[in-house]
């Protein structure tokens, strides 16, 4: 049984949105903050008295202090500075994204500069905050949820980011077998099913096969720039191209009237899908060249709205197809569809998916609240030294390692279920030969160049012969956390070298332990509830 006193909570860590689950005569429940907020934006802002915000007051100051207020971490964490996702990122944030040591990425904010587990940390930090105040005393052990896709940089950086937030990371679970667990599956019958989640910033697909407590990955798709934040933008240049024409003034050129007609969105398109029909009204957006206040006010029906917004639906399910061919499957193999994320409420989503899959999603379960509730089970059923709860995650991407002339072997395939272990044997390829460079790659290409690497050691100490002649075993070794370790042996003689593939999140022991103490100094200022 697990302790009475001891609970483990849950966090569903969004780009967009987070949310923390704990289990409460034996259910799970989302806890909610002081002010009733169940989920909270994944927004950092740091103020001028050196005190942070995190949550929906802090997203708030996106556009009105944007230099200092970080979101879409989640998007920069585990990744290499050189990388796309990083040159993305720097050509649309206001945040100054900047280069740390081994390639890592910084965040810069006036004169401090934070690696992205640090950001991170502070919102598992506020999560860790809203169940202390809620249950009474401190927590220790969480299970923190990253989609399936995340390699193996960006599941370590996020073990990290719990790490100094003070939570003992019992697991890091895929987002998609959470929700899984959740709506209760894996009870002793074989099922198929996808998982169509679709966030504020990104959307992804899984299959998953599920048998008694073991879930499979069978593959996962997606698009890390699609999510309910366009759904918004379309509003809003919807709203601000009609506003410019009846009054010649262009609201996107001022930062604050910017921020009202963001908000306005936001809110225009949860109306609209709740109640059909969206009447959206600002008082005093801006002044008119005479100084004379100028209200915005304008109405949006469902029709409008599905007709504004079709082509960023099927994007998603130009996504699902690949999803479907990555398992090997056609719409008609599920069992069962599970929808995650907040703009999955819409009718046109709902409706879309419905048609798609040909069977109703289903229903029950808030999908902002979904994987938080999946990894408290999970959490739960780790402290309780009874549970025979198993749960088989697969590695997202192949794993190989680099050979001769830019190019790479593979070692262990994409979809392997984990944990596994596997070895495969090289050779020296000169004379003389006192060392070895092994590079350890990620991706679906033979070619170095296209694939991303996690990381590299030097393994020396083997025989010294001819080239051809000594014989290196290269064994991988994947935990439960989908984090991988690398040993290089020589055959011969048994002499070892290992590696734990950690390089980009960039943080040794050392800076964790500096990080761990910079967050329990760090005060989060208390905000206000989000209007």
């Amino acid at each position: 049984m697990a302790d009475p006193g001891e609970t483990a909570i849950g966090i569903d860590l969004g780009t967009s949105y987070s949310c923390v689950s704990i289990i409460e005569n034996a259910k799970p429940v989302v806890i909610p903050n002081e002010w009733g907020e169940r989920t909270h934006a994944s927004v950092v802002s740091f103020l001028e008295d050196g005190t942070v915000l995190v949550g929906n007051s802090a997203k708030r100051n996106i556009i009105t202090n944007a230099d200092n207020t970080v979101y879409s971490a989640k998007r920069l964490i585990g990744r290499f500075y050189f990388s796309d996702e990083v040159k993305k990122a720097q050509a649309v944030m206001p945040y100054k994204i900047i280069e740390g040591e081994n390639n890592s990425v910084r965040i810069q904010i006036r004169e401090n500069v934070f690696s992205l587990p640090e950001i991170s940390a502070l919102v598992l930090k506020e999560m860790k905050a809203i169940v202390e105040n809620y249950l009474g005393h401190e927590i220790k052990k969480a299970v923190v949820t990253v989609p399936a896709y995340f390699n193996d940089n960006q599941r370590q950086a996020t073990k990290d980011a719990g790490r100094i937030a003070g939570l003992d990371v019992l697991r890091i679970l895929n987002e998609p077998t959470a929700a899984a667990l959740a709506y209760g599956f894996g009870k002793d019958i074989t099922q198929k099913i996808a998982v169509y989640d679709l966030g504020g910033g990104t959307f992804d697909i899984s299959i998953l096969e599920i048998g008694k407590d073991v879930f499979e990955v069978l593959s996962t798709a997606g698009d890390t720039y699609l999510g309910g934040d366009d759904f918004d933008d379309r509003i809003m240049t919807w709203l601000a191209e009609n506003f410019l024409k009846v009054h010649g003034i262009d609201l996107r050129l001022n930062k604050y009237c910017l921020q009202m007609l963001k908000e306005a969105s936001e809110r225009a398109k949860i109306d609209v899908g709740r109640d059909g029909v969206a009447k959206i009204g600002v008082e005093g957006i801006c002044q008119d060249p005479t100084g004379k206040v100028m209200d915005l006010t304008a109405q949006l029906s469902e029709a409008e709205f599905n007709k504004m917004v079709m082509d960023l639906v099927q994007r998603t399910f130009k996504v699902c197809d690949e999803a479907l061919q990555g398992a090997k499957m056609t719409a008609q193999d599920l069992d069962a569809i599970i929808l995650v994320g907040g703009p999955t409420r819409l009718p046109i989503i709902r409706t879309s998916v419905k048609h798609y899959f040909q069977k109703d999603p289903m229903a029950g379960i808030d999908p902002d609240e979904v994987v938080a509730m999946g990894a408290a089970i999970q959490a739960s059923s780790l402290l309780d030294s009874k549970s025979d709860h198993y749960l088989l995650d697969v590695t997202p991407l192949t794993l190989r390692v680099g050979t001769v002339g830019g190019y790479t072997d593979k070692i262990i395939d994409k979809n392997t279920p984990i944990p596994i272990e596997k070895s495969k044997s090289y050779t020296t390829n000169r004379d003389g030969q006192d060392k070895v460079k092994i590079r350890v790659y990620q991706g679906e290409s033979n070619k170095a160049g296209e694939c991303e690497l996690l990381g590299e050691f030097e393994f020396s100490g083997f025989r010294i012969g001819y080239r051809g002649e000594v014989r290196i075993e290269v064994t991988f070794e994947i935990d439960t956390n989908g984090i991988v370790n690398v040993t290089a042996s020589d055959v011969e003689t048994g002499q070892k070298t290992s590696c734990t593939i950690r390089l980009s999140s960039g943080l040794t022991e050392d800076m964790i332990k500096q990080a761990q103490e910079k967050n329990a100094r760090t005060t989060l200022a208390r905000g206000e509830a989000a209007a």
